[in-house]
Order: C-alpha cells, then sequence, then structure tokens
C-alpha cells in the first residue's frame, strides 16, 4: 500500500461519573471541545492508505491532544503525501517533521479553513480555490469510513475501559476489522484472506 495516506482523528467519550471506587473521572481522559459541544474522553488517531482506504496505523490519546501532534506517528517511510483536514496544516514546520529525512520531503496537502478562502460570495465567476480544497475533501473522506464501521455498526462510541493502554487494545482489534468488512464490501475478502 505506497503512496499516499490520509490523517485523521475521532473523539471517543469516555464516561463523565465519578461514581467509582476512587471518587474520580479517569485521570487519563480529558476534556476538548469540538464545534460548541464540550467532550469527556480520549482520542483516537488514524493513519489510511489513500487508495484502499485501509487503517494501517492507530495511536490514541487524551481528548485534549492537538491533532498534528501524532502526526509523525501516523506516517509511513514509503508515504510521499499525507491529506488531512485543517487541525494539520503546519504540519510541514513541525520539528519531529524536519529533523526526520523522509518526513521533511513528504509533501502534506491539509484542506485551509473555510474563513481562509477570501472570496466574497458576490464572485459569479470560477472559484479555484474552493475547488481545490473540495478535492483535497474528496481524497479525505476515505479516513471517516473506518471511523463510522468501529462506531456505528460496531456500536463502540464510548470508551469501556480506565486507561487510553486498555482501550486501544480493543481499537487495534475493532480497526482490524473494519478493514475486513471494507474488503467484503468491496467484494475482495478473498484477497484479504490469502494474504
Amino acid at each position: 500500500m505506497p503512496g499516499g495516506k490520509i490523517i485523521d482523528a475521532t473523539i471517543i467519550a469516555a464516561p463523565s461519573s465519578a461514581k467509582n471506587k476512587e471518587g474520580r473521572r479517569d485521570p487519563e481522559m480529558h476534556q476538548t471541545k469540538k464545534g460548541n459541544q464540550w467532550y469527556h474522553g480520549m482520542k483516537v488517531h488514524s493513519g489510511v492508505d489513500a487508495g484502499s482506504g485501509y487503517v494501517h496505523t492507530i495511536t490514541g490519546t487524551a481528548a485534549n491532544i492537538y491533532d498534528i501532534e501524532e502526526t509523525s506517528k501516523l506516517i509511513r517511510g514509503d508515504d510521499e503525501v499525507v491529506y488531512g483536514d485543517s487541525g494539520y496544516s503546519g504540519a510541514d514546520k513541525r520539528e519531529d517533521i524536519l529533523k526526520d529525512v523522509h518526513l521533511s520531503k513528504t509533501e502534506f496537502r491539509t484542506n485551509r479553513r473555510p474563513s481562509g478562502i477570501g472570496v466574497p460570495e458576490s464572485y459569479k465567476g470560477i472559484n479555484l480555490e474552493k475547488q481545490m480544497e473540495h478535492r483535497k475533501s474528496s481524497v479525505r473522506c476515505k479516513a471517516e469510513h473506518p471511523f463510522l464501521i468501529v462506531k456505528k455498526q460496531f456500536g463502540y462510541a464510548k470508551a469501556v475501559y480506565h486507561g487510553i493502554a486498555k482501550n486501544m487494545n480493543r481499537f487495534h482489534i475493532l480497526f482490524a476489522s473494519a478493514n475486513s468488512v471494507m474488503c467484503a464490501g468491496a467484494g475482495r475478502s478473498r484477497d484479504f484472506c490469502e494474504a
């Protein structure tokens, strides 16, 4: 699966209740705000192959960790292009990326925030910047499919265990199973089983 990579993250909510032996929340889980909504839990960061849509790398952090901080852990050695949402803008300027010989040569194609596209609504011509952002998003949407399978089909939208490490053990199995579901949906289950 060499070539391009899509990186993304999703929030996994954790129980905010303090009705346990210690009388407090899980110390590894934290709060973050997405839009106007506050979440308490963890994030799962994924590296997805741009061609096939299969997940090959996942990491877990507290919810308050920025997406961009996990970038270097999600990129493989043979990736030439990396797609990401606006949370990954500026990734190519980070110190851990610049120090790595291969990662410093990787091309980052991140979406800009809608407010960063400065074309007035009254403009009637072709907006090339919006078209470029739309094309990036059409590639990047493949990273959302495994999250949909894990959260909706498998029903794992909330963390079950205390601690990120225990939850990540389950997420490794869930994302491997999501790859199997996507492979079977594409009619390639025979190729997947023989590999």
